[in-house]
C-alpha cells in the first residue's frame, strides 16, 4: 500500500466523519441510543423472580402458619397478593392472573410439625415455564429451611449440602445480561452503519462519483469501514464504562483481550453490513435486512437460551454465528477473568468468520459497482 492509497483513503474516511457527525439523527444513533439500549436492556432483561404474587388459604390458622407465610414473603421472591379460606378463590386468581402461586396450608399443621412429618401444597400458574420453574425452585428451598427450623425431632440430613457459586455469587442474572446487552448493540450499530451509509450513496449517487474517480474499489471499501470500526469501539468503551459504573457488572479480565475479541467481532458486523448493501437498493430495504440478521443472530446467540439446549440443527447453525462467540468470551472475561487459553476457539472463529464475510461481501461489493 503506497502513500497515495492512504491518502485517498484517509479522504474517504474524513468524508464518512463529517458526514456522520454532521446529522443529528446520525449523532444519537452513536452515542444516545446505545445506552438507553443498555439501560432499558439492563432492567428488562432479567431471569430472577422476585415480588412473585401469591395467594395464602391457610386452613390451619396457628403460629406456625403464620411463620411459614413471612418465611415465604420475608425472602423478597414472594409477595402476599391475598389470604382466603376457600381454595376456590385461589383458582380464580390463578385463572385471572392475578396471582402465579398459590399455598395451601392444611389444618393441624401444627401438629404434624411436632410428629416430624408435615406436608403443604404450592400450585403454580405455568403459563410462563420459566417463571413457574424459577418460583418451584424458590418455595422448594424456603419451605425445606423452615421445615428444619420448626420440626418437633428435628433429625440431621444424611448429607450436608454446601453450596457455593463461582464467579457470580449472588446469582445475579443482570451481572449475567449486561455484557451480552453491550456485545448486542454493537452488533446492531455495526450493522446499520454500514449497509445504510453505503446504500445511501448509492441513493443520492454520490457512489457513481466516487467510483469515476482515482479512487479504486478496495480503497472505498476500507475509507467506509474504518470510521464505523472506530464508532464500534468508542461504542464498547461507552457500554463497558456504563456497565461496570451503574450496574455494577464486574470486570476481571483482560482489556487487551477484550479490545482484541470486539475488534474481530466488529470485523464481522461490518462485513454483513456491507453484504447487505450489495443486495439493497434503498434504505428502507437495507433496514429490513438488518433486522431479518439481526434477530435471528440473537436467537442463535445464547443470549436468551442455552445453546446445549437447542436442537443439534441448531447448535451446529450457532457455530458460524459470531454473535454467539463473542457473547461467550465477553462473558467470560467479564466475570471469570478467562484468558486466550480459555477462548482461543472462539478467537480463531471470529477470526474466520470475520474474515470470510468481509471478504465476500468485498468482492460482491467491487464487482457491482463494477
Amino acid at each position: 500500500m503506497n502513500g497515495a492509497a492512504l491518502e485517498r483513503i484517509g479522504e474517504i474516511v474524513r468524508k464518512e466523519l463529517r458526514q456522520i457527525f454532521r446529522d443529528p439523527r446520525m449523532r444519537a444513533v452513536i452515542f444516545v441510543a446505545p445506552l438507553i439500549q443498555l439501560v432499558v436492556f439492563g432492567y428488562a432483561v432479567s431471569t430472577d423472580v422476585r415480588n412473585t404474587p401469591m395467594l395464602v388459604v391457610d386452613h390451619d390458622r396457628t403460629a406456625a402458619s403464620r411463620s411459614l407465610v413471612e418465611a415465604m414473603t420475608s425472602s423478597g421472591w414472594f409477595r402476599l397478593a391475598g389470604r382466603s379460606h376457600d381454595e376456590r378463590d385461589m383458582v380464580s386468581g390463578l385463572d385471572h392472573g392475578e396471582v402465579v402461586v398459590g399455598l395451601v396450608i392444611p389444618a393441624g399443621l401444627a401438629r404434624e410439625l411436632e410428629r416430624g412429618t408435615a406436608s403443604v401444597q404450592v400450585i403454580f400458574d405455568g403459563t410462563n415455564s420459566n417463571v413457574a420453574t424459577v418460583a418451584r425452585g424458590y418455595a422448594e428451598r424456603i419451605l425445606i429451611e423452615w421445615g428444619l427450623r420448626h420440626a418437633g425431632t428435628p433429625r440431621p440430613p444424611a448429607i450436608e449440602l454446601r453450596e457455593r457459586a463461582w464467579f457470580n455469587p449472588a446469582l445475579d442474572s443482570r451481572s449475567y445480561n449486561v455484557p451480552g446487552v453491550a456485545g448486542l448493540i454493537i452488533f446492531l450499530i455495526c450493522l446499520l452503519l454500514t449497509s445504510l451509509a453505503i446504500v445511501r450513496e448509492r441513493e443520492v449517487g454520490t457512489l457513481e462519483q466516487l467510483m469515476v474517480s482515482p479512487i479504486r474499489p478496495w480503497e472505498l471499501i476500507a475509507g467506509k469501514c474504518i470510521p464505523f470500526a472506530a464508532i464500534g469501539l468508542f461504542d464498547l468503551a461507552l457500554v463497558t464504562a456504563v456497565a461496570m459504573a451503574w450496574f455494577d457488572v464486574p470486570f476481571r479480565g483482560s482489556a487487551s483481550l477484550l479490545l482484541l475479541a470486539s475488534a474481530l467481532y466488529i470485523v464481522s458486523g461490518l462485513g454483513i453490513g456491507l453484504f447487505i448493501s450489495t443486495i439493497s437498493s434503498t434504505q428502507q430495504e437495507a433496514f429490513m435486512a438488518t433486522f431479518l440478521v439481526f434477530l435471528p443472530a440473537i436467537l442463535l446467540a445464547g443470549f436468551m437460551f442455552p445453546v446445549r439446549s437447542m436442537p443439534e440443527l441448531f447448535q451446529a447453525i450457532t457455530i458460524v454465528n459470531p454473535v454467539r462467540h463473542y457473547l461467550e468470551i465477553v462473558r467470560s472475561i467479564f466475570l471469570k477473568g478467562a484468558g486466550f487459553a480459555a477462548l482461543w476457539q472462539h478467537f480463531v472463529a471470529l477470526l474466520l468468520i470475520g474474515g470470510s464475510i468481509l471478504a465476500v461481501a468485498a468482492a460482491r461489493f467491487e464487482k457491482r459497482i463494477g
